[in-house]
C-alpha cells in the first residue's frame, strides 16, 4: 500500500499485489500522481480499477485526468456516487468515465486478485463508502470522511492487518481556527470529520479497537486544524491507556498532504 497523498486538498491510495494495482481514490492531478508514484519508482503502465469513496472533488478531482492516461481503466462506485460526479465533472470530462462497475455497500467485489468490501460511512456525501481490502491472506482497511465511528464501521475495521482511518482536527484548533462558524459546525457533525478525541476514544477502547494491525495510518489531518504531532500525540496516548493483553504492537504512522509515504509492505 503506497498512499500518494490524504488530506482535504487530495487523495489518492495505491494497493497493489503481483496481479493487481488498484488507486482508492483519485483527487490528486495526472501529473501529481505520476511524480508521487515516481517517488518510489512505481512506473504504471497499467491499472485495474479505480474505486471511489464519495464524490468530493478531494476524492475524485483526477479522475477524469486520470483515466485519459489509464483509458482501459474501470471505475467502481456507487450509482448514487456516479450520478453525482457526472453532475459536477465538466461535460467533456465526464465523457471519459465510460468503464464503470456499480457497486454498494454491503455487497463484496473482485479487481483481480483483491476482494473489496465496501461498507456505509456517515459523511455529508450522497453515499459514500469505506472500504476493506483483502488479497494473499491479509486484509487493509481505507476509512476517512466520517463523522463518527458506528458500530458497522468498527465491525468492518476488525481483523485488520492494516488500517488507514482519519484523524481530521483537534476540536479546539478548529473551534478558535479560521474557518466559518457554518463551517466548523458542518466538521464536527455526525457526518462531518472524525477529531483526534473521537479516534482516541475508538483506539483506547478494547472492545472496539482489537489493536491487531501491524500498520495504523492517521490520515486526513486538517492543516488548519490539525498537525502531525498532535494527532500522533493524541494517539498514542490512547493506545497507552489500552491493557496489558489487549496492547498495540504495531506501528503508528501519519499520512501527509504534500508528500507520499514509503510504501508499507503487508
Amino acid at each position: 500500500m503506497s498512499i500518494l497523498a490524504s488530506g482535504s486538498s487530495g487523495n489518492c491510495t495505491l494497493l497493489e499485489t503481483s496481479r493487481t494495482r488498484l488507486l482508492v481514490d483519485a483527487g490528486l492531478g495526472k501529473r501529481e500522481t505520476l511524480r508521487r508514484l515516481a517517488a518510489f519508482e512505481q512506473q504504471i503502465d497499467h491499472l485495474d480499477g479505480i474505486v471511489i469513496s464519495h464524490e468530493h472533488s478531494d476524492h475524485i478531482g483526477g479522475l477524469a485526468a486520470l483515466l485519459g492516461k489509464w483509458r482501459s481503466t474501470t471505475v467502481y462506485l456507487t450509482p448514487a456516487t456516479h450520478a453525482e460526479t457526472l453532475r459536477l465533472l465538466p461535460e467533456g470530462h465526464a465523457k471519459r468515465l465510460e468503464r464503470v462497475e456499480f457497486i454498494q455497500a454491503g455487497q463484496s467485489f473482485v479487481v483481480g486478485d483483491i476482494e473489496v468490501a465496501p461498507f456505509s460511512i456517515p459523511h455529508d456525501a450522497v453515499d459514500p463508502i469505506g472500504f476493506a481490502f483483502r488479497a494473499c491472506g491479509v486484509k487493509m482497511c481505507v476509512v476517512t470522511d466520517l463523522g463518527y465511528m458506528p458500530e458497522l464501521v468498527k465491525h468492518h475495521l476488525r481483523d485488520a492487518d492494516g488500517m488507514v482511518l482519519e484523524s481530521n482536527h483537534d476540536v479546539e484548533m478548529l473551534k478558535v481556527g479560521p474557518y466559518p462558524w457554518h463551517v466548523k459546525q458542518r466538521v464536527m457533525s455526525r457526518t462531518g470529520h472524525l477529531s483526534n478525541d473521537t479516534v482516541s476514544q475508538f483506539l483506547a477502547d478494547p472492545e472496539g479497537f482489537d489493536a491487531r494491525p501491524r500498520y495504523l495510518v492517521l490520515a486526513h489531518l486538517s492543516e488548519n486544524n490539525n498537525n502531525p504531532d498532535v494527532a500522533r500525540i493524541s494517539a498514542e496516548e490512547a493506545l497507552n491507556r489500552r491493557p496489558g493483553e489487549r496492547a498495540f504492537a504495531g506501528e503508528l504512522l501519519v499520512a501527509s498532504q504534500h508528500r507520499p509515504l514509503p510504501p508499507i509492505q503487508l
